[in-house]
């Protein structure tokens, strides 16, 4: 466990320029205590203790300003840079290396049961501040999306989706 908070410390050091220090890492980014209070969360939560994880959930987000579903899936590296108001869906799924701003919603749309509602985001992607990805989408690999942007249909790997509601622009 400790293993993962120095590897989210150095992956904060590595990508934020205003950080100082693998101490200033660990201990003085909300979006480190959200993400490991989110793993702990998620264990319970996949092994049927969902009231339990939820409660968890939410006190880290009362703490954090990040409200991170007990169910969500999130890889490795996920940088939430400014990470007051970010809202991470329950099913939605996020690859490894991503970077997303304050703001940031994945949601759902719809109130089905059991099926996937939330968008999933593949690895090395960029979402920009107060961007909202709506529904079982895909943003590929390696895709950008911009500042305010609302996403409602799939962003191909590769692409930047700017826009409301966005449209995917030629990556150069």
């Amino acid at each position: 466990m400790f293993k993962n908070w120095i590897e989210i410390a150095r992956y904060i050091l590595d990508q934020d320029p205003a950080c100082k220090s693998l101490f200033e890492a660990m201990f003085m980014y909300p979006m480190v205590r959200a993400l490991r209070t989110h793993r702990f969360a998620h264990k319970l939560y996949k092994r049927g203790h969902t009231t339990l994880a939820r409660w968890i959930s939410n006190r880290a987000r009362r703490k954090t300003g990040i409200e991170i579903h007990p169910g969500a899936t999130i890889g490795k590296n996920l940088f939430i840079d400014h990470g007051m108001g970010v809202v991470i869906g329950e099913t939605a799924v996020i690859g490894d290396n991503v970077t997303m701003f304050h703001g940031v919603t994945l949601g759902g749309t719809g109130k089905q049961k059991d099926a996937k509602r939330h968008p999933t985001v593949g690895n090395n992607c960029l979402l920009g501040t107060g961007s909202t990805m709506l529904g079982p989408i895909t943003i590929g690999d390696g895709a950008k999306v911009g500042a305010g942007a609302v996403v409602l249909k799939d962003v191909p790997p590769g692409a930047t989706a700017v826009g409301v509601s966005a449209r995917n622009i030629e990556h150069k």
